[in-house]
């Protein structure tokens, strides 16, 4: 993954004392002048200072700001900061919040109780308390608060941590804190028009390994995970940000997230809320994207993301068999049109007979009882047949999807059932279904799975599965449950079903079927799969 940027550029100086010590701590560019860094907090009497240098990263509640895409990144002290310093006799002390001498906040005093005059002593920066005799620990977050675009003053609070070795200098302590987390910079663009009118109001990042919990610091600084392990970080950004950036504009949405380090297979999904492009109202929703990153500790890496949606155009709704689709020559995007857009509206002049639109009339040949017949028109001879459809209803893992984003006909919706690809379906046969010698297209038998997963596929799963959306369908020209259900024809009737019913197969929320009870006259969704 390229993209990974040091956060470097950062000097931090400390200063603390025998008894009641003080740890200052400033964080600055390299242009920082000499006065500047020479400036110091008022210290009680009897006080030791320490100067210290930080590189990479941030601390305890720090802010990480200035970062820009492909470069470093400043850090500042927040007001509530504290740090932990190991005391003469292995304790170890928590100090105060953190004090500031000037407007500066990249430089900082905190003052602790306990001595200390060894040659050097042990400092971590974490946001979890140090239990006596234990190990340091951090938590990193698996919720994760941003309250602005491109502002990362949540790193602390989110899990940032770091270590160092305090060195004494005479009078005074150094030391040089290296930062174990690992960083994220999220940068989302589109050109999609309902991307554009929407609002990103959070990511939701998940890894096929724990990238959030409790991780035990060790001496060297490497995390281990201790406890509360998540697979799954989500970083809110409260009312949103916007997403009508074309290109990369860090000022609109940037959004950062501390992760774990170690070499992770992301699915990040982008929650969008769009209040003016879904006929019920507003609608959240999300766009997938999959990257592995190698997170490295004190590393921030750049991930950019263009965010377009899958348009469903509205032309594929037949009648069983018919040579051209439901609304044939004035679909809604024609400068006539008739089709319906809207769930539950409807309009008449859908194909009434053979007669006068035979173009759009189902196929009614007739067939004997016993006797299944094939469709023969291009758009469905092609279709999978009834055994095939249970292979990917009862073998093909199905997921219920309610969060994916598509449009089709001028409008944004969400909900669909992903399955696995055919040739990742082992034994897959036209000819019988699973785990029997059945033919479907010649006897009468409801295959119905209720075993649903409900979350898309993972980073390793992504290219093993496709997607079929809830487009709805018609009936008698209305327009029905379109993000909330679909039926998809099949390429066979059945010869046992009144009036011969065509195969079809079914998704919702709660389960997905191979039937055969319907009308050939319904306006269902015709897709090749």
């Amino acid at each position: 993954m390229k993209n990974k940027t040091a956060i470097s550029s950062m000097v931090q100086t400390a200063c603390y004392a025998f008894a009641a010590v003080l740890l200052t701590a400033s964080c600055a560019n390299d242009d920082t002048t000499q006065n500047e860094k020479e400036q110091k907090t008022e210290v009680p009497a009897g006080t030791t200072a320490f100067n210290g240098f930080s590189q990479q990263g941030s601390a305890t509640r720090t802010a990480i700001v200035n970062h820009t895409k492909g470069a470093g990144a400043s850090v500042n002290w927040s007001n509530t900061d504290k740090i932990w310093v190991k005391d003469n006799a292995g304790t170890w002390n928590q100090s105060n919040a953190v004090t500031f001498a000037t407007s500066n906040k990249a430089q900082g005093t905190f003052a602790l109780n306990g001595t200390y005059s060894q040659a050097t002593h042990d400092v971590v920066y974490t946001n979890k308390t140090i239990a006596a005799g234990a190990q340091p620990q951090v938590e990193i977050k698996s919720a994760q608060t941003q309250s602005a675009p491109n502002n990362f003053d949540h790193a602390g609070e989110s899990g940032d941590c770091g270590i160092a070795s305090a060195a004494k200098n005479g009078n005074d302590y150094t030391f040089t804190l290296n930062h174990k987390a690992a960083y994220l910079c999220l940068i989302p663009r589109s050109s999609n028009p309902y991307v554009n009118r929407s609002k990103l109001i959070k990511v939701e990042i998940t890894a096929e390994d724990d990238i959030a919990g409790t991780y035990t610091i060790g001496a060297n600084g490497a995390l281990t995970l201790a406890s509360g392990g998540s697979k799954t970080i989500t970083v809110t950004t409260g009312s949103g940000f916007a997403i009508d950036n074309s290109s990369d504009d860090m000022s609109k949405n940037a959004t950062y997230a501390v992760v774990a380090p170690g070499n992770h297979k992301f699915r990040i999904r982008y929650w969008l809320k769009n209040t003016t492009d879904n006929p019920d109202g507003p609608i959240e929703g999300t766009v997938t994207r999959y990257v592995d990153i190698n997170c490295v500790a004190g590393i921030m890496t750049d991930v950019t993301a263009n965010l377009t949606l899958n348009n469903y155009d509205g032309h594929n709704y037949y009648m069983w068999d018919a040579q051209q689709n439901y609304w044939y020559g004035h679909e809604w995007d024609k400068a006539d049109p008739w089709q319906p857009t809207l769930n539950n509206t409807s309009d008449s002049r859908y194909a009434q007979n053979k007669v006068s639109d035979p173009a759009r009339w189902y196929n009614d040949n007739g067939q004997s009882v016993g006797t299944y017949v094939n469709a023969q028109s291009d758009a469905f001879k092609d279709l999978p047949n009834a055994n095939e459809m249970v292979w990917f209803v009862m073998n093909g893992k199905p997921r219920w999807d309610a969060s994916e984003l598509w449009t089709t006909m001028g409008h944004l919706y969400r909900g669909g059932m992903w399955f696995l690809n055919r040739d990742k379906i082992t034994g897959m046969s036209k000819e019988h279904v699973p785990g029997s010698t059945l033919d479907l297209r010649s006897t009468f038998q409801l295959y119905r799975n209720y075993n649903l997963v409900k979350n898309p596929p993972s980073y390793s799963e992504q290219s093993d599965y496709f997607y079929l959306p809830a487009l709805g369908y018609y009936v008698s020209g209305k327009l029905n449950k379109v993000g909330k259900e679909c039926f998809y024809w099949g390429s066979n009737t059945n010869p046992w079903i009144h009036n011969y019913g065509p195969c079809y197969l079914y998704i919702d929320e709660n389960f997905t079927d191979v039937n055969y009870v319907v009308q050939r006259f319904n306006g269902f969704v015709v897709r090749k799969f």
